[in-house]
């Protein structure tokens, strides 16, 4: 996590970069997460408790939350913890103009406000832009205000439904003349778009190893922050015609061993994954038979003659990208991540 950061730094050209710690940090825990990213500027999240909790563990740079304050409870932890929070709609600054006056005494609040500029998930329309950041300036109390927006198509910048260029014109177009920092790159963008770069740059999965593109994450040199691991706990003979698992959707064509692997979809491996998804045992890429188990999952031992109850096991991580096992399943890198059971045993390395 101290080498990924470090790379997201080195493509960021000199702005600042918020380690993107939502979702209990991708998976990987926020007490890992302060620890891997404590050269980070700052800590954006999702969930206000989450960001109190990372007050608790120590934190003292800036915390962001990336979709702002949901009710009054959590503006007043947000000022009480010295968040920052973003700001995206009408409702959460009629909430700031309500709220009873802010200490007139540093640190004072900083917003940053979200422009709509194309993705049509949160943000101010461009035409609605100037109007919400004049409102947020006549709030007594607030301090910076940042101007920020979120790309929909850094990975795709061609994307003829939303190019990138026209994402970054119509923001830069929106808040002509306004002052303030701007925040604008994601992962995609910090890597592969200095153009998008600005004075914040919001890095997310590359911090973790996982891939924001179709590149590999090791072009870029990015490493895996997580690896999931486990080893074979029976070992099956099939001849040509046996059956396999559930349904019995993969049926051996020859005689052939098979190894029972302890993971499955109660542990967060995808029950939707194919045949043939990579898996590693003894260090050897192989692949899965048949459909996921709850608990169990069936892999192909042909060739791999010293497999062997015990064997280890990797499912994605070390020696095998995240990225390819979420492609041959149907998702993501980050989906898998973030969908790791509590169930699994996690050991720090």
């Amino acid at each position: 996590m101290q080498h990924n950061l470090a790379i997201a730094r080195r493509h960021a050209g000199g702005a600042k970069v918020w380690a993107v710690v939502k979702g209990d940090a991708y998976g990987h825990g926020l007490a890992r997460a302060l620890k891997g990213f404590a050269d980070a500027d700052g800590l954006a999240l999702i969930e206000p408790d989450y960001a109190v909790r990372l007050r608790t563990l120590g934190w003292r740079k800036p915390i962001m939350l990336l979709e702002g304050c949901f009710d009054a409870a959590d503006l007043q932890a947000a000022l009480r913890h010295d968040l920052q929070f973003a700001v995206h709609n009408d409702e959460q600054i009629a909430m700031l103009e309500a709220a009873p006056p802010f200490p007139a005494m540093p640190p004072l609040p900083t917003i940053h406000l979200k422009m709509n500029s194309g993705m049509n998930r949160l943000g101010f329309r461009p035409d609605a832009f100037r109007a919400a950041h004049a409102r947020l300036r006549n709030v007594a109390g607030i301090g910076e205000i940042v101007l920020m927006t979120h790309l929909a198509n850094a990975d795709d910048p061609g994307n003829p439904r939303l190019p990138l260029a026209r994402q970054l014109r119509c923001f830069e177009e929106g808040l002509r003349g306004l002052p303030g920092r701007r925040s604008i790159a994601n992962s995609a963008a910090d890597l592969q778009h200095p153009e998008a770069l600005a004075d914040w740059v919001r890095a997310g999965v590359m911090l973790y190893g996982g891939t924001p593109c179709a590149t590999p994450a090791a072009d870029f040199e990015l490493r895996p922050a997580m690896t999931l691991r486990s080893e074979i706990i029976g070992i099956q003979k099939l001849t040509a015609g046996d059956a396999v698992g559930y349904g019995s959707h993969f049926v051996a064509q020859q005689p052939m061993r098979i190894g029972i692997v302890a993971c499955g979809y109660a542990d967060g491996y995808p029950r939707l994954a194919p045949t043939g998804t990579p898996v590693l045992v003894n260090g050897v890429r192989t692949g899965t038979l048949g459909r996921i188990s709850m608990d169990m999952l069936i892999v192909d031992l042909s060739g791999i003659d010293d497999a062997a109850v015990g064997s280890p096991v990797i499912l994605w991580g070390d020696g095998l990208p995240i990225d390819e096992v979420a492609q041959a399943a149907g998702t993501i890198g980050y989906e898998l991540m973030c969908a790791l059971a509590p169930r699994v045993r996690i050991e720090d390395v």
